[in-house]
């Protein structure tokens, strides 16, 4: 736990109390009145209550939509199922300004739905509960899917050798062997809806706002700094709450499972319930993550061919100091820095706090590894500026500081997803190989990491895929002769012309295509060297 603790602490605790601080306290006097101020006022009580009624309802829309897709992914076996599957996870690392945006294209005024039946749905909250399931979809299928895949299928079999019907032995048998992990995907499903920027920013308009949007529009805007620090003590008590909630009900129902190799549980789909379940999965796919991403696609194309492709590789010396080209690789690089971290500190925490034996101390930092996911990215990037500038942790000319601002957002994230494999391992084989002569070191090897290297590499894709989409904190650290993608897309479409938004839809192809090739290799290597269970 050590490094992990130090991490956080130095990382994300720092930061936050900095940022805090310098907004709450003047003339060496703390200014508490300012917190019952804020918080009474009409506009802001109304921003609490649709930050959270519409996180509610974007979590449980997506757990009704995905849930299906990751029994399709877990259990049978269809041509194109790798790809699908990399495919699926696109959405997620998008930056949420070109989730806003390509959803707009969609539902907004001459967008794909006015064009062929006058529908318009930009003024509505459902254009942005629906995008919100756009950029979660993958949260689900992959974090859930992942165990339910290891789940040794005999159970629910001598279940209906029993008598059980199809829906009673999945809901008495499999369901609670899957509810850590969907209540982990339900969890990280709403601290994102939660927090949402990007997508309430452009297509809520002024009707809607999120807590994220207040705490960026006192920041930026109205430069309000001591109403941006109680907005973001607010969010931070409420993702607070919510976590200890979740460490408590998830403790309670845990319980060793029998795990499988995952190649032996998958087959063809049999029957038509199979078939029209895979059928269903399928068009909800098409129609909900792949008619946006099309819609991107083209959009880069309008008009111009490889037109805007090509401008990519010059610079105009105004808006970047490189050619936009260059934020390819250097996304590629600090994500890959970033992975590295996330995964040698998430699986730290998890390897911890998967032990039986493990305080109450250690038990409660479960709960505090997930807070970076739910408190405002806008004030970790401010409170990065602020903490990091003095010696000896003088950063804000590194490039580290980028890698390590996204690390904070994978490391949950490879966390949630090892955490319900490690505790599923049945503790009687690590004593076996103790009793055997082996060393805690020797067992964790031989016995441990072939049951969770799955799950490792499912965690190593989904940190990488998060780091090249980390948009609200690294906007404020990222360097002007180093930006990465969402930053460039971002700045793109911030200025006005048809050659800047064409090369945001250009970049923001480039970031989905370079993410789809990484996650379909990341799938090749899962299938080919998950190793004997």
């Amino acid at each position: 736990m050590a490094l992990p603790v130090a991490f956080f602490a130095l990382f994300f605790a720092w930061p936050v109390a900095a940022i805090v601080t310098r907004g709450l306290k003047a003339d060496g006097a703390w200014r508490f009145g300012r917190i019952v101020d804020v918080v009474t006022q009409p506009d802001i009580r109304h921003v609490l209550w649709f930050t959270t009624w519409q996180a509610l309802a974007s979590t449980a829309l997506t757990l009704l939509l995905a849930l299906p897709a990751a029994h399709v992914f877990a259990r049978l076996d269809f041509p194109g199922k790798q790809l699908l599957r990399a495919v699926v996870t696109v959405p997620f690392v998008l930056p949420t300004v070109v989730v806003g945006s390509a959803f707009l294209a969609l539902v907004g005024h001459n967008g794909l739905l006015d064009e062929l039946w006058g529908v318009r749905l930009d003024t509505t909250v459902w254009a942005i509960l629906l995008a919100h399931v756009f950029f979660n979809y993958a949260v689900v299928v992959r974090t859930v899917g992942g165990l339910w895949s290891q789940l040794d299928p005999r159970q629910e079999e001598a279940a209906r050798m029993l008598g059980a019907s199809p829906l009673t032995a999945w809901r008495r048998v499999t369901l609670p062997a899957l509810a850590p992990a969907v209540a982990a995907a339900a969890l990280m499903v709403f601290l994102f809806t939660f927090t949402s920027f990007g997508v309430v920013q452009i297509l809520g308009g002024p009707a809607f706002s999120t807590l994220e949007v207040e705490i960026y529009r006192q920041t930026s805007e109205v430069f309000d700094l001591s109403t941006a620090a109680v907005l973001t003590l607010v969010q931070f008590a409420a993702v607070g709450a919510i976590l200890a909630v979740h460490a408590w009900t998830v403790r309670r129902r845990e319980t060793a499972l029998r795990l499988v190799d995952p190649r032996t549980t998958v087959r063809r789909p049999r029957g038509f319930g199979q078939r029209a379940l895979l059928a269903g999965v399928l068009a909800t796919v098409a129609v909900l993550l792949l008619l946006p991403l099309a819609v991107l696609v083209r959009r880069s194309l309008d008009g111009r061919g490889l037109g805007y492709y090509r401008a990519l590789t010059d610079s105009d010396g105004g808006t970047f100091l490189v050619a936009p080209v260059q934020a390819v690789w250097t996304s590629l690089e600090y994500a890959l820095a970033a992975t590295a971290i996330a995964v040698v500190i998430g699986g730290l925490a998890a390897a911890a706090l998967a032990r039986r034996d493990a305080g109450r101390l250690v038990r409660g930092f479960d709960a505090l590894l997930m807070l970076p996911l739910g408190v405002s990215a806008v004030t970790v990037g401010f409170g990065f500026l602020i903490a990091l500038d003095k010696p000896p942790l003088d950063l804000r000319q590194s490039w580290i500081l980028v890698p390590l601002a996204q690390a904070l957002v994978g490391a949950p994230f490879v966390v949630r997803t090892m955490l319900p494999v490690l505790r599923a391992v049945d503790g009687r084989l690590r004593e076996a190989a103790a009793v055997l002569g082996a060393s805690p070191w020797r067992a964790w090897r031989e016995v441990d990491l072939p049951m969770v290297r799955r799950a490792l590499l499912v965690a190593a894709g989904f940190a990488f895929a998060v780091s090249l989409g980390e948009f609200g904190a690294t906007v404020f650290i990222a360097r002007p002769d180093n930006p990465t993608l969402p930053v460039a897309v971002a700045r793109l479409l911030s200025r006005p012309g048809e050659l800047n938004y064409g090369q945001a839809m250009a970049l923001s192809t480039i970031l989905m295509v370079v993410c789809a090739a990484a996650l379909l290799v990341l799938e090749r290597l899962r299938t080919d060297r998950t190793g004997e269970f």
